[in-house]
């Protein structure tokens, strides 16, 4: 999973409350009276109010897929049912063999098998469906059995994917560091100004999106087919973005505790 941190977004700072309703009369030499003098806050009150910082932070991570699935067909036509079932049954053998030595669990392990008659003759087709959670083990096993069988048997190309529940993980994830940006943007403002930044008072998250490294749609049949590898992989990616407000309390400078 790879992490950008977004640019600084805008940033409020109230640092000096003054008093939005209290509007008293003043009184001049004379006893003439001015009305609606706006004057801050006193002190205790100013002490009492609550100061306050409003910060934004963006993020946007992203998460290859976590499995791939491939599919290894084998089949066989021959005239004698028992012929043809022997010959699927021994390559089947050797595939299941195979995978139980890299260390393959049985539950991303799926058999399924067909016979049938075709004219004059039987057809047995077995389809092994396998998945893989370590990309590179699933390169050297595929290659291998390229290699071993004959041209009967059939590798489809990886198709990569995400387990359920990955985008809302990504989704939490993305929000997670947006609120952490925000943050450290608060506490920079509030160093820069000789004040403290205290807990937050408010965190809403304003906005949020996910897409993934599709290439068009146009494109997609074309170019389906001739990815690499790590073409599908990127292709697969997800990526996620979260943008937040959140309004911190802002205290006053800590004074250093002298010690006698």
């Amino acid at each position: 999973m790879s992490l950008q941190r977004a640019p600084p977004s805008r940033v409020f700072v109230e640092l000096v409350p003054w008093a939005d309703r209290g509007r008293e009369n003043s009184l001049v030499p004379g006893g003439e009276t001015l009305p609606d003098v706006c004057r801050p806050l006193s002190s205790a009150q100013a002490h009492a109010a609550t100061r306050e910082v409003h910060v934004s932070g963006t993020a946007e991570v992203s998460a290859g897929p976590d499995r791939a699935r491939v599919e290894v067909r084998v089949s066989s036509t021959k005239a004698a049912a028992s012929e043809a079932k022997r010959s699927v049954g021994r390559r089947l053998d050797y595939i299941t063999q195979c995978l139980q030595q890299q260390g393959l669990q049985a539950e991303n392990v799926t058999v399924t098998k067909d016979f049938r008659r075709v004219e004059n003759a039987y057809h047995m087709e077995a389809e092994v469906c396998i998945t893989f959670t370590e990309f590179g083990k699933m390169q050297n096993i595929c290659n291998f059995l390229v290699e071993k069988l004959d041209s009967s048997v059939v590798i489809s190309p990886p198709q990569f994917y995400h387990t359920p529940g990955s985008v809302e993980n990504l989704r939490r994830q993305a929000c997670l560091v947006a609120v952490e940006n925000a943050w450290r943007k608060a506490r920079e403002v509030c160093n820069l100004v000789g004040q403290t930044l205290g807990k937050p008072l408010l965190i809403k998250e304003e906005e949020t999106k996910e897409w993934d490294g599709q290439p068009d749609d146009h494109q997609s049949s074309t170019l389906s087919s001739s990815l690499t590898v790590q073409q599908k992989i990127k292709s697969a990616t997800i990526h996620a973005a979260s943008k937040v407000l959140i309004t911190f309390e802002v205290k006053g400078k800590e004074k250093k505790k002298k010690h006698l």
